[in-house]
């Protein structure tokens, strides 16, 4: 195939104009932690240099780094270059095209108009989610609205694809959008128009966002991993979601004297400054600052009875299961697993 388009660009004289502004198309984009929107784009036409404006979809900004496939800083990029740039103020889309523009005005006023046609897409969107949402409520079919984000593209497709591959007689998953970036709150209105519930794989969820999803019930789930995604969209369809546990922390304690004890090791004399421990709880053990065990809490003593719960400003007497290392002024942390309503 690379013979053969080789050979048709030499007979036909095919040829790319480097001396011109240039343009191309974005073939990857993703949201990297340390460096923001990360785009990888192919130059077709004229020369892209470090420090240009680029307007990309609905996108702009400065060139400010350029990196081939090697990881090697270039200054320019000819035609039928692909290199991965730095600068971008969101995450474009793949394929979507770009182009050097001449001055930020150009770029900002370009991006507006595409901007507003996006608005209108998504409000157009939001009108027949609405109608669709009435119309649904006196049907016997149902409907899993699902709005997927994720950190590129790629990924995105991929969420998108398995979800819609997941099988069930009742229930029938639809992707009312998908997208790349963080989770907005444009997001979470379309998801609240629609009934939607918001999948976000490697993504964020800015304040405003999580303030108003809290505010319109919006389900909103954040991924790791695929298949996590994708068993509990098939839990949901089936109706056999589980619960969510989530730790929450109940208090803290500090080591002040170690008891020796035949047939139970090394008792932690400690002294509780917030909150509370309770019997069976789970516990952290940190020193210098560095967690160095993570366990069960196998007895809590007051004195010498055997107790439920020891409050903050009291001293009691603990053995953590599996662990007898324990050390004077080493920090205790106990939490709790509650079940978060999803």
């Amino acid at each position: 195939l690379l013979d053969m388009i080789l050979l048709t660009a030499e007979v036909k004289e095919l040829k790319a104009n480097p001396n011109r502004n240039a343009r191309g198309i974005v073939l990857e984009a993703r949201l990297d932690k340390g460096r923001g929107p990360v785009a990888t784009v192919l130059v077709q036409k004229g020369t892209l240099h470090v420090g240009d404006n680029i307007a990309a979809g609905s996108c702009y900004g400065k060139v400010r780094a350029m990196m081939d496939d090697k990881g090697r800083r270039l200054e320019s990029a000819t035609p039928s270059t692909p290199v991965e740039i730095l600068g971008l103020t969101e995450v474009p889309k793949a394929g979507d095209f770009f182009e050097v523009v001449e001055n930020e005005k150009t770029m900002k006023a370009i991006v507006a108009e595409r901007k507003q046609k996006e608005r209108s897409t998504r409000l157009e969107a939001m009108t027949a989610a609405h109608v669709q949402k009435e119309a649904m409520a006196d049907s016997e079919v149902t409907n899993l609205n699902l709005i997927i984000k994720a950190n590129t593209n790629g990924s995105a497709e991929a969420v998108s694809n398995a979800i819609q591959n997941v099988k069930s007689l009742k229930v029938v998953p639809k992707i009312v959008h998908v997208g790349v970036g963080d989770i907005s709150e444009a997001d979470v209105m379309l998801a609240s128009a629609s009934n939607a519930i918001i999948i976000g794989f490697n993504v964020r969820v800015d304040a405003q966002a999580k303030a108003t999803a809290d505010r319109e019930g919006v389900d909103l789930r954040l991924y790791r991993v695929i298949y996590d995604a994708i068993n509990d969209v098939e839990a949901a369809m089936k109706g056999m979601l589980d619960p969510v546990f989530e730790e929450k922390v109940i208090g803290h304690a500090e080591v002040r004297q170690i008891f020796k004890a035949s047939g139970v090791g090394n008792i932690a004399g400690s002294y509780v400054t917030d909150g509370y421990f309770e019997r069976d709880c789970m516990v952290r053990v940190s020193r210098g600052g560095e967690q160095i065990h993570e366990g069960k809490l196998a007895s809590l003593k007051r004195f010498k009875d055997d107790v439920k719960e020891v409050k903050s400003n009291f001293e009691c007497g603990l053995v953590i299961d599996d662990f007898n290392d324990i050390q004077e002024e080493d920090i205790i942390e106990a939490y709790i697993m509650v079940e978060v309503p999803r």
